[in-house]
């Protein structure tokens, strides 16, 4: 009588864990690119209640709100880098600095992940003024995540305070993207 043995051989062995890594490594960078986009759109929604809340509180107070990057969380940087964090703060002397006694209304803290945010150079910081507009040229955002330079988004921001969407320039995905 012959005996049946039961398991498995080496070819299918090996067959089936070669199998189970591909679909292992395919959904892991699908999990990844989904874990970036997620946190760059909450950066975006961050930004932008941070940008509507500085414009409120400068038509409601009557007075200057600005918004800007912050390594600190009390002050301004002065850089084009908002990676680190921004705050916003009521600028009752219109300097543009955010000094001892002046109403701090938020703090972002550094963005997560391998999100970047950046403005535009000479834009260092974003000042609503009591009719809620923003004073200045335009400023553009640029927006990155670890999915690369491809996916990066450019947040426009007008005058009147009205923000819009567009995909970010090459030559601005490059300098914002991490490597």
């Amino acid at each position: 009588m012959r005996h049946l043995e039961r398991g498995f051989t080496l070819m299918e062995l090996l067959l089936g864990t070669g199998i189970a890594l591909v679909l292992g490594l395919v959904a892991t960078t699908a999990i990844g690119g989904g874990l970036e986009a997620a946190r760059a759109g909450g950066v975006r929604t961050d930004l932008l209640a941070s940008l509507a809340h500085a414009a409120t509180r400068a038509g409601v107070t009557g007075m200057h709100a600005v918004v800007c990057p912050s390594r600190d969380g009390a002050s301004c940087s002065g850089g084009v880098d908002w990676t680190p964090g921004w705050i916003v703060f009521l600028d009752a002397d219109q300097d543009g600095d955010a000094d001892p006694g002046e109403r701090r209304l938020e703090r972002v803290p550094p963005l997560p992940g391998r999100v970047h945010l950046r403005t535009t150079a000479g834009r260092t910081r974003i000042t609503f003024q009591g009719n809620g507009g923003n004073a200045g040229s335009n400023l553009t955002f640029t927006l990155c995540d670890g999915r690369g330079p491809a996916k990066a988004r450019a947040l426009v921001i007008a005058n009147t305070g009205r923000l819009r969407d567009a995909p970010a320039s090459a030559a601005a995905a490059a300098e914002t993207c991490p490597p």
